[in-house]
């Protein structure tokens, strides 16, 4: 991989919602930019790039609540996939966890993202017997 992992600027928060949106993570409902000013006023070190240069060519957002960690957002540059980018957010997100305290990690995949799932078990992932349930409390749009 020819790319270092770190943690998001303000100057790539473009490149990153880009990198969400040609990845097929962006849901009208949820504004993108609001989930990384979120995310980074509780964890910023959790939010990582990879950048190859100038270029960003992946992202993770990690979170920990004192119970569990969770991933969310992990893309690669659909150019540079193949090349270990994924695996290495994965490994660091993991890493910033542990170093946290944090006993497990958990993610979700939407049904259609199939690809993903074997992704994921590779890494030793495997699914959890339970029931997702959600409320909004802040409207983004």
């Amino acid at each position: 991989m020819t790319a270092t992992i770190r943690p998001l600027t303000d100057a790539d928060i473009e490149a990153v919602v880009a990198l969400w949106e040609a990845a097929g993570l962006t849901r009208p409902w949820n504004d993108p930019r609001a989930d990384i000013a979120r995310a980074r006023a509780v964890w910023p070190d959790l939010l990582l790039v990879a950048a190859s240069g100038d270029d960003v060519v992946g992202s993770v957002m990690a979170g920990y609540d004192g119970h569990r960690g969770w991933l969310y957002y992990l893309a690669t540059d659909p150019a540079r996939r193949g090349e270990g980018i994924g695996s290495a957010l994965v490994a660091e997100a993991e890493r910033r966890l542990e170093d946290l305290g944090c006993p497990k990690v958990q993610l979700m995949v939407r049904p259609e993202n199939t690809g993903v799932l074997a992704f994921y078990e590779a890494r030793d992932y495997a699914e959890i017997d339970s029931a997702l349930m959600g409320r909004r409390l802040i409207a983004d749009n």
